[in-house]
């Protein structure tokens, strides 16, 4: 599988951004699609996923209902849209896939569940 992520940019606080991720080579449909992003000098962390079916979670803590996570299985692309960004959103976006094994499938919060990731994009947000 490969993701191409995008969207990335510079935006000022309060602002929108819509960043995607295009897979290739898979059923897109069989793969649970998350977000994560690395702020400088920090590890990376989990912002939110969603599963085959739509179901999602999110990192309430970081996003706390400002994200929101979409897929349209039809162009084989998922997306993070970031409403009322703040400055601490600052980060690279990565998208990544994990392979859905089961009809109990959990969406993961963990780098380690997922198999494949795309390349990040830069989110700056301005103060």
């Amino acid at each position: 599988v490969q993701l191409q992520a995008s969207g990335g940019g510079l935006v000022q606080a309060g602002g929108s951004l819509r960043l995607s991720c295009a897979a290739s080579g898979a059923i897109f449909s069989s793969y649970a699609l998350g977000w994560f992003r690395q702020l400088p000098g920090k590890e990376r962390e989990f912002v939110g996923g969603i599963n085959g079916r739509g179901g999602r979670t999110y990192n309430e803590d970081s996003v706390k209902g400002r994200f929101t996570i979409s897929r349209d299985n039809s162009k084989n692309t998922v997306y993070l849209h970031m409403n009322s960004l703040k400055p601490e959103d600052t980060a690279i976006y990565y998208c990544a896939a994990a392979r859905i094994t089961s009809v109990f499938y959990s969406i993961g919060e963990l780098e380690t569940d997922y198999d494949y990731w795309g390349q990040g994009t830069l989110v700056t947000v301005s103060s």
